[in-house]
């Protein structure tokens, strides 16, 4: 699949994404694939400025006509995944059916944000006072600034954008310096189709294009009043403490470091497949990545030799030809940092964790899958290292497997595997796992956008796509009507002239 096929299908010039300043080189073979030009600061205060504009036409169209644009944009999506998901893998290195999977999140979310548009709903409040009625509405905020990483190059946005737009914001995208083409594209299916359901603000979609330096600038500017930031818990830590000192609004989806528990009574097979696709999936690169895996006593001498041979027949290479499950690494740094992992394990036994495939691809960073054996231990790694290393960890009692897995300082994606309804149940409630995703035989990676998406702790509390993560895109009003004659006071206090 050629990338000028690719840009054909989705109404890009490539010549266009050949004369910038940003180099973007595809992880497949660490070949460069385009230049885009990068914004400067004068630029991005520019497309703020013009995001405002749009926000003030946007908040009074009603929420199912906003509702209408993205119906249309997920019919943009729907006609052009097969490209897209190609151009996802050529970008980020993820495998042709993750890269489809990626833009199916993207359609769903469009389906989930048309009909909340007829959903934004408040509440009435039964009020204290006679003659009184209090209800909760919700009203667009602003500007939503959205923060995107690399190895979800289009999905985060969609989760963040159109929920958003439904709720009558702009919205400024700062994509992954890695990853701005397909960021690109996406910013050309909206254009399309704004253009097709006509009256919609010029600015009401834009992209802000560059480094660290773009985005620190976004976040510090007060006309955002939200940022979702998607990204490493350091970046987290960076933007966080910005938005909150102009009294702004973060949606922070970080870091994780996530287990899974594999009980006595579980289904082994079924186990051995969800660990697999969660530990090795996107080559390790996912915040929901499995990167514990905590091991009944008892069944550790069956579980952990059939997952070694799992990993044995897991095909790594060019992540766009049929029956890849593991392509590359985005790049050199992360097979550093991967090394760096590795080598610093005292007491464990490592299996896998070398570089492949370099003699076909001498410039880019393929690697086997590492599963590494831990001694029983009162504490398991604390470090998120975004790669493909599983730490296996024996234990003998529940309860000491649940402080073991909520004794990091990551919150976001929780996994047990069990058969025995006590076990799950304690797993599952205030005693169990304290993460924001907690599964019962299902693995750590791979949410469905109908539940609200995100964790705790350092994972930074953020909730993205379904539920009522839609109230983190809206400013909230309470209001009381005094229908009578009367003028009584709340808490029954009286003040008469």
């Amino acid at each position: 699949m050629k990338l000028t096929d690719v840009l054909d299908n989705l109404g890009l010039d490539i010549s266009a994404l050949d004369r910038g300043d940003l180099s973007v080189t595809s992880p497949i073979d660490g070949g460069e694939i385009g230049r885009v030009t990068a914004h400067s600061a004068a630029q991005a205060d520019a497309i703020i400025a013009k995001s405002q504009e749009a926000f003030q036409q946007w908040k009074l169209v009603p929420a199912p006509k906003r509702g209408e644009l993205i119906r249309v944009l997920g019919n943009k999506l729907r006609e052009h995944k097969e490209a897209l998901g190609a151009l996802v893998t050529l970008e980020c290195g993820k495998i042709f059916q993750e890269g489809l999977g990626e833009v199916q999140e993207m359609i769903d979310i469009c389906d989930l944000a048309v009909g909340l548009s007829r959903q934004l709903h408040g509440l009435t409040i039964a009020s204290e006072r006679p003659g009184h009625r209090m209800s909760e509405t919700w009203h667009p905020i602003g500007p939503v600034g959205i923060i995107s990483a690399f190895n979800f190059p289009v999905a985060v946005w969609s989760w963040n954008a159109a929920l958003a737009v439904v709720c009558g914001n702009s919205v400024i995208w700062k994509p992954s310096e890695k990853t701005p083409i397909t960021a690109i594209a996406c910013q050309k299916l909206f254009e399309d189709a704004a253009r097709e359901v006509g009256g919609v603000p010029d600015g009401l979609s834009q992209l802000l294009i560059g480094e660290a330096d773009i985005g620190a600038q976004l976040t510090a500017d007060k006309r955002v009043p939200v940022i979702s930031a998607t990204g490493s818990t350091a970046m987290g830590r960076k933007v966080g403490p910005v938005v909150a000192e102009r009294f702004g609004r973060s949606i922070l989806e970080l870091g994780g470091n996530n287990a899974i528990m594999v009980c006595p009574s579980a289904d082994l097979e079924m186990a051995v497949r969800a660990i697999l696709f969660g530990a090795v999936g996107t080559a390790g690169q996912r915040c929901t990545s499995t990167r514990r895996l905590l091991v009944h006593k008892s069944i550790y001498e069956e579980l952990v030799p059939a997952l070694k041979k799992a990993y044995q027949s897991v095909k790594i290479g060019n992540p766009l030809d049929a029956g890849t499950l593991v392509g590359p690494l985005i790049d050199r740094t992360a097979y550093d940092s991967m090394q760096t992992a590795l080598q610093g394990v005292a007491n464990g036994k490592v299996t896998g964790g070398e570089r492949v495939l370099s003699d076909e691809y001498p410039d880019a960073y393929y690697v086997q899958p590492a599963i590494v054996e831990m001694p029983e231990s009162g504490q398991t790694v604390q470090h998120e290292t975004f790669a493909p290393i599983l730490y296996v960890y024996p234990y003998t009692d529940l309860q000491e497997a649940i402080r073991l897995q909520n004794d990091v300082p990551q919150g976001l994606s929780s996994a047990i595997f069990t058969n025995d309804v006590r076990e799950a149940e304690t797993f599952l409630s205030a005693a169990g796992s304290d993460c924001g995703i907690a599964n019962v035989n299902i693995g750590t990676s791979g949410a469905e956008i109908g539940g609200a998406f995100g964790g705790e702790k350092e994972t930074g509390g953020g909730r993205e796509s379904g539920s009522d993560a839609w109230k983190g895109y809206m400013r909230r009003a309470t209001s009381t009507v005094n229908y009578s004659t009367e003028l009584p006071l709340a808490q029954g206090i009286e003040f008469d002239i």
